[in-house]
Formats: C-alpha cells, sequence, structure tokens
C-alpha cells in the first residue's frame, strides 16, 4: 500500500505509515503534475490546505481510496466527487480548536494595546505613547457569534479577562447556557452592545456577507471585530470603508474571501486593521496534533477499513456500502428538506425506521448530517453528527419498530422546535426516494429539484391564484400535486418549478389570504 503525501506532516506522523509497512512517496513542495505517474499508483492521498484537489486530479488517482485532510477545513476537496468515486474524505475536527480560540484573543489584545502600530512606529523611530493608549478588556463586552467548540473555548479565556459576555446563535435554545455563564441575545443587540465582536460561525448562504456594511455602522465607534472563521462572513469591501470613515475603532481578520490574500484587497490599506495569514491553526502544536491524528485515521482505514472522521462514509466498513446507499440518501433528503423548514431552535428530532431498514444508526447519523450541516461552525460528519446535535441541546431518538406499515420500507422523520413537523419517505422498487407523507398530507413525491411546499384553505379558486401569480412573474410550473385532510378544510401542494424562485415571489404568495404558509424547498443538487 502506498500514501501520497503532498503537504508537510510531521516525522512523527510520517513514522506511523513506515512503522506498518505503508510506503509513503512524499511529493511536498514538489508540482502535482510532475508526479502524475505517483498519484497513480496511491491507495491513500494526506493534505493540508496547500493541495486543491480537485475532480480532474480525483479521476488520475486510479488506486485512491481515502483522503486525509490534516485540519478542519476541507474547501479544497471536492468532496462530491471524491464520494462518486467511492473515495473516503477524512479530516481532523478537533485538533485545531485551542489554536483557534487562542489566536482569537491574541489578535483581540493586540487590537487593544495597539501592538502592530506601536511595533510599526518604533522601526520607523517613532515614540508615539501618547498617541497609543491602550483599552482594558476588563469589564468590556464581548459579542460571540456562533456558540460552537471554538466559540466556548473564546468564552472561557474571556471570562479570565472579567469581560461581560453576549452569546449569538440562531441555532442553540436560549436556555442551554447558565445565565451566569453569558446572555443568549439576537445578532442586532449583540452588535450594538458589544465593545469586541468574535466570528466563530461556518460560510453558508446565510452567513455570507453577514457583517455588511448596514450591520458594521451599527457596531458601537469604540468597537472591535475580529474573524478567526472563515473569510466572506465580513464584506471585505464594507469593512474597509467603515474602518477609513471611522465608523468603528478596528478589526483583526485571520481570513478571507480569496487565498493567498490578493494585492488589491481593500483591507491593506485600511487604518486600524490587523491582518494574519490564516493562522488560526497553525501552532506547532496543531500542526503535530493533526499530523498524528490523520495519519492513525488514514493507516487505520487502509489497514481494518476503520472510519475515523469520515466526512462523506457512514459505514463502520464497505460491506454496508452497497445494502444501505438508497436508504441513507432518502434519509439525506429529509434532513435537508427538515432544515431547510425548520429555522429556530430545535428541541427533537426523532427518526422511525419500519419494514427492511432495521440497520438504524447510519440512518440516523445521515439525517442528523443533513440537518446540522447549516446550523454548526463545525464540518458535519457522521461520526460527531450526534454528538453536534445534543451539544445544541437536541433530544434524539433513532429507533426501529417492528409495527406494519403501507410500505416495505419507511423513514420516518419527525422535528420539534415551536411546531412539530413530520415527513415520511420510503425507497421503491427502482432504488429511487420519494416522499410518501409530508405534514401529515399522503402523497407520493419524487424529492428532487425546486419544490414549493404549500398550505392552503380548501376552497376553490386557489390553484389559479398560484398559477396566475407565477405566469405573471414568467414562472413555469412543471408539475402540481395535491393532498387533502377529510373535515379538516385544509390542502396540501408540492409544486414543481424549473428553478429556485426569488423571496420576493415567496412574499407575494403568502400574500395570498388562503395560503397559510409556503416553503420553498431547494433540491436541485439531488
Amino acid at each position: 500500500m502506498r500514501v501520497i503525501i503532498s503537504d508537510p506532516i510531521s516525522e512523527d506522523g510520517l513514522r506511523i505509515f513506515k512503522d506498518n509497512n505503508i510506503e509513503v512517496i512524499d511529493v511536498s513542495g514538489q508540482s502535482i503534475d510532475e508526479n502524475f505517474s505517483q498519484i497513480k499508483k496511491a491507495d491513500g492521498w494526506i493534505i493540508r490546505s496547500g493541495t486543491v484537489l480537485n475532480s480532474k486530479l480525483i479521476k488520475k488517482a486510479d488506486n485512491l481510496s481515502v483522503i486525509g485532510r490534516a485540519g478542519v477545513g476541507v474547501d479544497n476537496i471536492d468532496i462530491s466527487a471524491a464520494t462518486r468515486r467511492g473515495i473516503v474524505v477524512m479530516n481532523t475536527p478537533d485538533a485545531n480548536t485551542i489554536s483557534a480560540a487562542e489566536h482569537t484573543m491574541a489578535l483581540i489584545l493586540a487590537l487593544s494595546r495597539n501592538v502592530s502600530s506601536g511595533h510599526g512606529g518604533l522601526l520607523k523611530g517613532e515614540w508615539n505613547r501618547h498617541l497609543l493608549i491602550g483599552s482594558e478588556l476588563h469589564g468590556k463586552t464581548i459579542g460571540v457569534v456562533g456558540l460552537g467548540k471554538i466559540g466556548r473555548e473564546v468564552i472561557q479565556r474571556s471570562k479570565a479577562f472579567n469581560m461581560q459576555i453576549l452569546g449569538y446563535d440562531p441555532f442553540i435554545p436560549d436556555d442551554f447556557f447558565r445565565e451566569d455563564e453569558l446572555k443568549i441575545c439576537d445578532l442586532e443587540y449583540l452588535i450594538k452592545k458589544s465593545d469586541y465582536i468574535t466570528l466563530h460561525i461556518p460560510l453558508t448562504n446565510d452567513t455570507k456577507n453577514l457583517f455588511d456594511y448596514d450591520n458594521l455602522i451599527k457596531m458601537k465607534k469604540e468597537a472591535r471585530i475580529i474573524n478567526v472563521a472563515r473569510g466572506g462572513i465580513i464584506n471585505e469591501n464594507d469593512l474597509s470603508k467603515v474602518l477609513r470613515e471611522k465608523r468603528i475603532s478596528g478589526a483583526a481578520i485571520d481570513v478571507f474571501e480569496s487565498e493567498p490574500l490578493d494585492n488589491n484587497n481593500p483591507l491593506l490599506s485600511a487604518p486600524n486593521v490587523i491582518l494574519t495569514p490564516h493562522l488560526g491553526a497553525s501552532t506547532k502544536e496543531a500542526k503535530e496534533g493533526v499530523s498524528i491524528s490523520i495519519c492513525n485515521q488514514v493507516k487505520n482505514f487502509l489497514i481494518n477499513e476503520e472510519l475515523d472522521n469520515a466526512i462523506n462514509m457512514p459505514f463502520k466498513n464497505f460491506a454496508q456500502l452497497k445494502e444501505m446507499a438508497p436508504y441513507l440518501k432518502l434519509s439525506e433528503l429529509l434532513g435537508n428538506i427538515h432544515s431547510q423548514i425548520s429555522d429556530s431552535p430545535i428541541k427533537s428530532v426523532e427518526i422511525n425506521c419500519y419494514g427492511s431498514i432495521n440497520d438504524t444508526k447510519p440512518i440516523g447519523l445521515s439525517f442528523l448530517r443533513s440537518l446540522l450541516q447549516s446550523r454548526v461552525p463545525e464540518r458535519v460528519n457522521y461520526i460527531n453528527a450526534d454528538s453536534l446535535a445534543k451539544e445544541l441541546g437536541m433530544e434524539v431518538s433513532i429507533n426501529f419498530s417492528t409495527s406494519d406499515s403501507n410500505y416495505s420500507n419507511l423513514i420516518s422523520a419527525i422535528v420539534s422546535s415551536d411546531e412539530e413537523i413530520l415527513i415520511e419517505g420510503s425507497v421503491f422498487d427502482d432504488n429511487l426516494p420519494r416522499l410518501v407523507n409530508i405534514f401529515g398530507y399522503k402523497m407520493e413525491v419524487n424529492p428532487s429539484g425546486a419544490l414549493l411546499f404549500v398550505q392552503n384553505d380548501d376552497v376553490p379558486g386557489v390553484i389559479g391564484k398560484v398559477g396566475t401569480l407565477l405566469g405573471n412573474n414568467n414562472i413555469n410550473i412543471a408539475a402540481y400535486l395535491l393532498s387533502r385532510k377529510k373535515n379538516k378544510n385544509l390542502a396540501f401542494a408540492v409544486i414543481r418549478l424549473d428553478d429556485v424562485i426569488e423571496p420576493k415571489i415567496i412574499d407575494m404568495l403568502n400574500g395570498i389570504e388562503e395560503l397559510k404558509f409556503v416553503h420553498q424547498i431547494n433540491l436541485k443538487d439531488y
């Protein structure tokens, strides 16, 4: 067996392979294209952030069965391409937590005491003590956006400075923390009241440009903002503008929309800003830790087919893959749909499997992975999905029942937040998933593409009003599926569209008097 190493890995990590008679092909610092023949031989491939494994490279690696990322982020790996080729992708999600939290505190302190400006002035022969008066952290308010593992480590360190702590995370219940730990609040309150704002959330469609000009100018004039999470959460042009206008006191940024940093990035010439080249996880301890962790994980996979921190595979071994694949896809679809419907803290998740589905654990993990993907700053995989759900205060129940069902196999998913939402699905003879019960309405729906879930009063004229509104906005209806509940005077429709529609159209639909709710579901990637 052979493992290719294309980014630096510690000697202690490499020794794990040598001690287990696994050949190491070290091409770190070399051109990938010049090592094409080596790539074709590799059974495993270990990278850090320096190597980009796109679909082209993955296709070249004929023997590749596992990719190991020494670190958390897998943005530089085409996970879809790897999954399609049956290649396991692993990462090391916990090794960088302390390093990222400590770097956050380092940036906060450097901002507060004008460390960068003081150093730069001395190099120029200046002695500007009177211009570099700093501020203490003691008694100040820090707003922590994202209350996952790194956010919580930052909170613990902030307490040591006797700071007042505000926390915002839309996916954690208000009563999850004790009142003496921090105050849970909405984002607007946090922005307006914090002296320091630190970001520890994932980059998603919802968090992209979350801190734009409109939100940045809501900060106190003396406030500072720190980002050691992901580039793109703060709009870099807007931040530069706010700093130039002296709307806020300063910023410290470790991550950027495009890395390495472009010479034309507006933050390079902005005042009162500290920039570091993505150093959040760059400590000797973290690098050593991720090296040893990923080498052990890849070794265990190659020798015993063990799956530790697998991003894209929920199996103990490959023997389960062929049999479970259709049910895992269905479960993932159900989780994705629930995630798009539920935007408030989730209290409980109940997964019930019927009929031929008796291996419930992978089914439940597949559902949770999909449900949580946009709710937590950590990369969610099949290994940590259950624990992350519990960290969010969710009660999780995954069961198998021998009770009779109208289907030979059935997955029932109930998610409870402000209300209880039930969606059920089955795998038909063609191995394709189908939704068979949505909100208690019986129907058979192919879960793919752009869909609208619509509940309405069961009265004449509703279909015409919906169709007219969509038609007037040049939106084509591909299918209109309808279900009714007896004696409820309500109907439910799944409307299939050619493409996802703008939020303003959803608002217009919600303006139709007879409609009770409209949910847009985007399953175009399935």
